[in-house]
């Protein structure tokens, strides 16, 4: 199974950084550093999945490529 993307971004405005995970709606965390957010994400991504679970929400599949695969999918 393949797994959800996750996008590391610095903030001006938070001075810090972002991950975010665009197939899992407003699942977001920040960290001091890329490493940090990255961790804080995955421990959001298995939260935001539990909770839909137990909901009984549906979980979307891993869809989100960044443009830059879709360009290269397309040109090869």
């Amino acid at each position: 199974m393949k797994d959800y993307h996750i996008n590391i971004f610095y903030s001006e405005e938070d001075e810090g950084y972002i991950a975010d995970i665009p197939d899992l709606v407003h699942c977001s965390a920040f960290g001091d550093t890329p490493e940090e957010a990255l961790s804080e994400a995955l421990v959001a991504k298995k939260a935001w999945l539990e909770a839909a679970k137990a909901e009984g929400k549906s979980i979307p599949a891993p869809r989100y490529r960044p443009a830059i695969y879709q360009v290269v999918a397309v040109a090869g």
